[in-house]
């Protein structure tokens, strides 16, 4: 039988899989339906704040600056030899709102983005694009078969086992 995983477990296997994923699938809505686009991210100290350098040309930009509300999907990539079923994968929901460069986070966290991201250096100098902060409220993440978790923002440290009530076959 498998040992059940601490949340100390959890914690260390969402910040290897964010280490090892670079890019994720950005959601935002565009007349009321999910619209998705690849996106490279940067996490503050916790999985409750991502950061993303948008242009403000981008429809997901355009969709962010009409209704906030997003989802973040990070997934390991499925390769030869994979079940792509079991592979870890992470859902984040909550509100995007533009990092203003007077913030007091801003510049460790361009620091961040560009030592992950050397190539968009130059961008930061564009008056289309701006970082913006995700400040997500729950997340969901799969590391396999029987290895869902939950999150919320008030104990992000704290990863409870997704109980999955199964109906009855009467």
């Amino acid at each position: 039988m498998a040992t059940a995983l601490t949340s100390e477990n959890v914690q260390e296997a969402w910040s290897a899989l964010v280490q090892d994923v670079r890019t994720a699938v950005l959601l935002t809505l565009r007349n009321g339906r999910p619209f998705g686009s690849h996106v490279p991210y940067v996490f503050g100290s916790d999985w409750t704040r991502a950061y993303l350098h948008l242009s403000r040309l981008a429809l997901h930009t355009q969709h962010l600056m009409t209704d906030p509300r997003v989802s973040l999907f990070i997934a390991e990539p499925d390769g030869p030899g994979k079940n792509p079923l079991a592979l870890r994968r992470m859902n984040l929901q909550g509100e995007a709102t533009i990092l203003p460069p007077d913030a007091p986070s801003y510049d460790d966290i361009r620091e961040q983005y560009l030592a992950r991201f050397p190539q968009a250096e130059m961008m930061f100098g564009f008056g289309d694009f701006a970082l913006w902060e995700l400040r997500l409220d729950d997340a969901h993440f799969v590391l396999g078969f029987g290895q869902a978790f939950v999150s919320t923002t008030t104990t992000p440290a704290r990863w409870v086992h997704q109980k999955v009530e199964r109906p009855s076959l009467r």
